[in-house]
Formats: structure tokens, C-alpha cells, sequence
């Protein structure tokens, strides 16, 4: 029997991220961000590969989309300055200007290697910072308890889009041409940027920055590294992220075209194909932890599931039919969301609110190991061939991996306890 003076009971608070307007705004937005890249991606690297018979200019054209990761970490200062949303907005409105030159040439009949390689490089400049702008603003706009849940979801945004974009990108130029291809390239990013308008953001305290010098730039940069440097568990979590990036995403990602083409026999929608068993695997490791969050030993999930996809990688590399790459791409890429979401929630749990731009910006830095790993497995396929390479790329980054574990162990079980 209930007394008149008892409290009335409160009503347990929302477990989705979509009861946030902002990010009801932003995943879409992502999601057609995430389409497009993924669309753009195997429509230029197919073209290079067909153009050149080159795997070299193959992994140049990849890398040379990575070279902005060297300034990533500015674009977590501005964040920190100005507000991730503003730089979000900045950064979608670029990718709708080359979207348009692109297409333009592509219609035109204008389009050539060089000019591939030119947009790849502007394309470098600003895409490698757009996940970490991303996540930070989530961080921004998202209460620390839906945090994981938000970051699953996202990437569950990316993982989907990326099977639907390989997908259509390679049936749209099968069936329209690569002209039209990317006309919905540029509409993608059209409507990317007309919905991250709806976004809303707490802006950051201006006060004593609105007339910083370039100086104070760069002392709010180093003020982020030592940050970083001072965290154990953040050097051990951005040392993994450089690890995957260098031996790992380049077998799976940039040296596809190679893979689908000399090694499995296939034509551009096989390709499509391979990049969405991939992005398959990925997607169902992210809904995974969209609907079940990390956990409670989120670290140790993180490496265990490094671990395994480094030694799946080692069976991936002497695999030369079709078929059974497909499945071993499904599970690696079911492997990296289950190590890559879990990394990108410590990171936002560790850090104070204050560097959240900056440190993101040192994770997106940690990408710069992706190019370097194209252009050293590039020149390792002319050597020794794609089997040898990839072995010695998969086996690196299992040792890397163990070592990463063990050396900062009590760092990272720390982390783990301030969920």
C-alpha cells in the first residue's frame, strides 16, 4: 500500500542514442558520408587499376587519400576551439565540391590518372579526419552513459553503408556508366551536408581564443600530445590503432582491386562483392555491440579480437580462390569492429572533455600507418608477391599485438574500471 508522502518512482532513463536530436540528425548524415566514401573509393581505384595494370599506382592512389592524417590532429584543435559541428560542416561541404569536379570531368570525358591522383590527394587532405570529428562530437552531444551504444551504432552507419556502396557503386557503373555512378555520389554528400546542418552542439568556451595566434595553436596541439602522453592506457589504445592501420586494413582494403583482379579472377562487381563480404562482417560486429554495448573488459575484448584477426589475415593470405576469401573477409571484418569500436570508446572514456578534439585528432594520426603500409606492401607484391607480403604484414602485427597487451596490461585493466 502506497503511503501519500512516498516518492513516486523514476522512470529509467533511455537506452538508445536516438532519443538525442542531434544524433538523430547526425547518423544519417554519416550514413550517407559513409555511402558515398565507399561508392567514390572502388569507382577511382578500379579505374586507376584498369587505366595502368599498376598494383604501385594502385597503392599510390591509396595512400595519397591518407597523407591528411599527418594534419588530423589541427582538426581536433579547431574542433576544440570553434565545435566539432562547425568543422563537421566545413569538411561536407568540401566533399560535395570535388564530388561535383569529379563528375563533372567524369561527363565531360576528361577524367585521367593524374587528375584521379590530384583529387585523391585534395580527397587526403580532409577524409581521413572526417571519423574522428565524428566521434568527438558524439562525445560532445551524447551522455557518457549511451556513449558505447552511440559509437556502436555509428559504426554500425559505416559497416552498412559500406556494404551498400561497394555494392551499388560497382551495379551503377555495370548499368548507368561511371558517369551517373558518381552524380549519386554527389547527391550523397549533398544530402550529407544538408541534414549535419540539424546537428546541435554546446558551443566550447571561446574566451581567450577568438584572437589566438598560430603559436597558440600549436601549444593547444602539444598541450593534446602531452595529454596523451601522460595516459599510459592512451598510448597503448593509439599504438594499436597505428598497428591495425599499417599491417591490417591495407590487405583488406586498398589491395582488393589487386586481390579481385589478379589473384581471384574477378571483374568490377566481384570486386564490389569483396569489399561488401568485408563490410558484411564488419556490420555484424558493430550491431553486436550497438544492441549489447563492449561490456565490462572492453581492453580485453579489444585485443583478443586484434589478436584473431591478425591470425585470420595469415590464413587469408595463401587462400587463392574466390569462394573461401569471402568467408575469411566476413570474419575479419566481424573481428575489427569487435577491436575498433571498444578502442574508440576507451579513448572518449579516458580522456577529459577538454582534449576529446585533440586526442581524436592523435587517433586519426595513427591512420597515417595505412598509406605507409600500401606503399610497403605495393613494393613487397613486385618483389615477393601477395602471399609472402601479406604474411609478413599479418605476422608483424600478431607479435605487435601480444607485445601491446602485455606491455601496458595494468594500464588498460585500469581503463576498464571506469566504465
Amino acid at each position: 500500500m502506497s503511503q501519500a508522502g512516498a516518492p513516486r518512482p523514476v522512470a529509467p532513463p533511455t537506452r538508445s542514442p536516438f532519443s538525442q536530436r542531434s544524433f538523430r540528425f547526425q547518423w544519417p548524415s554519416d550514413l550517407a558520408t559513409s555511402w558515398a566514401f565507399e561508392m567514390e573509393t572502388l569507382l577511382l581505384a578500379w579505374f586507376v587499376l584498369v587505366e595502368t595494370g599498376s598494383v604501385v599506382a594502385l597503392t599510390i592512389f591509396g595512400a595519397l587519400q591518407f597523407l591528411g592524417t599527418l594534419i588530423s590532429p589541427l582538426y581536433g584543435v579547431a574542433g576544440d576551439r570553434v565545435g566539432q559541428r562547425r568543422v563537421l560542416l566545413a569538411m561536407r561541404g568540401f566533399y560535395v565540391v570535388q564530388a561535383a569536379v569529379l563528375a563533372a570531368l567524369v561527363l565531360t570525358g576528361n577524367l585521367g590518372v593524374v587528375a584521379v591522383f590530384v583529387m585523391a590527394f585534395l580527397m587526403g587532405l580532409v577524409r581521413p579526419s572526417d571519423i574522428g570529428v565524428r566521434n568527438a562530437l558524439i562525445g560532445a552531444t551524447m551522455p557518457a552513459a549511451l556513449m558505447p551504444r552511440a559509437l556502436g551504432v555509428e559504426r554500425v552507419s559505416m559497416d552498412g553503408a559500406r556494404v551498400v556502396g561497394a555494392l551499388t557503386g560497382a551495379g551503377l557503373v555495370a548499368w548507368l556508366g561511371m558517369g551517373p555512378a558518381y552524380l549519386a555520389v554527389t547527391c550523397l554528400y549533398a544530402a550529407s551536408l544538408l541534414l549535419a546542418f540539424g546537428i546541435r552542439e554546446v558551443p566550447p568556451d571561446a574566451t581567450g581564443r577568438a584572437r589566438a595566434s598560430p603559436g597558440a595553436v600549436w601549444g593547444e596541439f602539444a598541450a593534446g600530445v602531452g595529454h596523451a602522453r601522460d595516459n599510459p592506457a592512451l598510448i597503448a589504445l593509439l599504438a594499436l590503432a597505428c598497428l591495425t592501420n599499417f599491417a591490417a586494413y591495407p590487405l583488406t582494403g586498398g589491395l582488393l582491386p589487386h586481390v579481385a583482379r589478379d589473384i581471384y579472377g574477378l571483374e568490377q562487381t566481384g570486386l564490389g562483392t569483396l569489399f561488401a563480404c568485408f563490410s558484411g562482417g564488419a556490420l555484424m560486429g558493430s550491431l553486436l555491440i550497438g544492441l549489447g554495448g563492449v561490456g565490462p573488459w572492453p581492453a580485453r575484448l579489444m585485443l583478443a579480437s586484434a589478436a584473431l584477426w591478425f591470425a585470420l589475415l595469415l590464413v587469408y593470405a595463401w587462400v587463392a580462390v574466390a569462394a573461401l576469401g569471402m568467408v575469411l573477409l566476413l570474419l575479419t571484418g566481424f573481428l575489427q569492429s569487435l577491436c575498433m569500436v571498444p578502442l574508440s570508446v576507451l579513448i572518449l572514456r579516458i580522456t577529459a572533455p577538454a582534449f576529446r578534439g585533440r586526442v581524436m585528432g592523435l587517433r586519426m594520426l595513427a591512420i597515417y600507418g595505412l598509406p605507409m603500409g600500401l606503399l610497403l606492401a605495393g613494393i613487397g607484391i613486385a618483389w615477393i608477391g601477395f602471399a609472402g607480403t601479406a604474411t609478413l604484414f599479418a605476422g608483424f602485427g600478431l607479435a605487435a599485438t601480444l607485445y601491446i597487451a602485455w606491455r601496458w596490461r595494468a594500464s588498460l585493466r585500469a581503463a576498464e574500471g571506469l566504465g
